[in-house]
């Protein structure tokens, strides 16, 4: 159910001075929306959708029986600035687009923002429209919105594409700077420097046209908005939490980008699991420079497959159950058996070969052992005879020639 009669509809042209004048020609025609318990209608819906976060500029086309994808503007632009893949995408999708806070004809006030608040507007429309889960489809800030979605509502994104953005902002002096200038000197002073950040040279000679629609854009978003999202981009760091994103993501870079280079479109595709890159050669605004390149990208994510997830393995019946069991019991008892078996075949085999070898190498120990000690002992005493008669010899002729001696000295 995409509009139910819980939704709030103000009636468009809002109220509100909108200026320069050329912003008049993006803006759709007044239209009254009818409270409805039903709207299945696939022509264009206009309007402000009134949320629990504020009131928002929000256009719905599409089948109302198709999926809901959901596009995200970039800073400085509005929801036109998708109308070139508009035509492919309704075939497929019921799209929502909506002029994000501080831009286009959606609640501007004061600011500074931040990222998560801007979050929780995409999540308050998608309440206010009663939608579960939508495709997510960003650009610069509405990539970076994207990724706070993918971390921090992962069950309301099912598919996300973020084109031309980054999680992190390394500098935030540039932030400061164009803060400060257009707070002196409004949303003119920077569109120049900016369109030349946003489209390569050769795109502004051949598209002026083009690229005169989105400085329209730009010229006409209310300084103070554009301000306080500018703030949101430069305090901005998601590079641990965007880890956490769960859902199929497509990262789409542009190679001549200086806004936010590829480096920084590789960096998000590395830090999410399974995450797809593509690059296309064009400058930031990626999207409206290479239309067709980027539609075909987006829209082969978008409709691709679902990877099938492992089917769960079938539980088995009771009966099949103790069946097995019992058989798994004999097994490990007959096992238990066979292992004792061995072991006792074994030591039996162990002691055959042990006993008679440990015999004899016993019997040559003693037999050695007594052979040496028996040496030892007769040596002993037969050193100790020879020894004995030896010495009393050898007194006996030492003490005769004395003895004669004496006698002879005495005469």
């Amino acid at each position: 159910m995409l509009v139910s009669s819980k939704i709030k509809w103000v009636r468009w042209p809002p109220p509100v001075a909108l200026t320069p004048p050329a912003v008049y020609a993006l803006l759709p025609r007044p239209f009254t929306f009818g409270v409805k318990a039903r709207v299945q209608q696939e022509q264009e819906s206009m309007g402000h959708l009134a949320t629990k976060t504020g009131q928002f500029r929000v256009e719905i086309e599409g089948p109302a029986s198709a999926p809901v994808l959901m596009l995200s503007n970039s800073l400085g632009t509005d929801l036109h600035m998708w109308d070139a893949q508009m035509p492919a995408l309704t075939k497929k999708f019921r799209v929502v687009r909506y002029d994000s806070r501080g831009h286009g004809a959606s609640v501007a006030n004061e600011g500074p923002y931040s990222i998560a608040m801007l979050g929780q507007d995409a999540l308050a429309i998608m309440d206010a429209l009663e939608l579960k889960s939508v495709s997510w489809l960003g650009l610069s800030l509405g990539g970076m919105v994207g990724q706070w979605l993918l971390a921090h509502a992962p069950e309301r994104i099912t598919r996300a594409v973020l084109a031309n953005t980054s999680s992190y902002m390394p500098d935030a002096r540039p932030w400061n700077a164009r803060i400060i200038n257009v707070q002196k000197n409004g949303m003119a002073s920077i569109t120049g420097g900016l369109i030349e950040r946003w489209f390569t040279p050769e795109f502004q000679r051949h598209e002026p046209q083009a690229v005169q629609r989105i400085a329209d854009m730009l010229v006409a978003t209310p300084a103070q908005g554009y301000i306080a999202a500018c703030a949101a981009v430069r305090d901005m760091d998601q590079r641990e939490t965007v880890r956490l994103a769960k859902a199929p993501v497509l990262v789409i870079a542009g190679t001549r980008d200086p806004a936010t280079p590829p480096s920084l479109g590789m960096q998000i595709a590395s830090l999410i699991d399974g995450a797809q890159y593509v690059e296309l050669d064009a400058a930031h605004l990626s999207n409206v420079e290479m239309p067709d390149a980027f539609t075909r990208a987006v829209m082969q994510f978008l409709t691709a497959p679902a990877k099938k997830a492992a089917a769960p393995k079938k539980k088995a019946a009771p009966k099949k159950k103790a069946a097995k069991k019992a058989v798994a019991k004999k097994k490990a008892a007959a096992k238990k058996v066979a292992r004792k078996a061995v072991k006792k075949t074994a030591k039996k085999a162990v002691k055959k070969v042990v006993k008679p070898a440990a015999k004899k190498t016993a019997k040559k120990v003693i037999k050695k052992a007594a052979k040496k000690s028996v040496k030892k002992t007769v040596t002993k005493a037969a050193k100790k005879t020879v020894k004995k008669p030896a010495k009393k010899a050898a007194k006996k002729i030492v003490r005769r020639p004395a003895k004669k001696a004496t006698k002879r000295s005495a005469r």
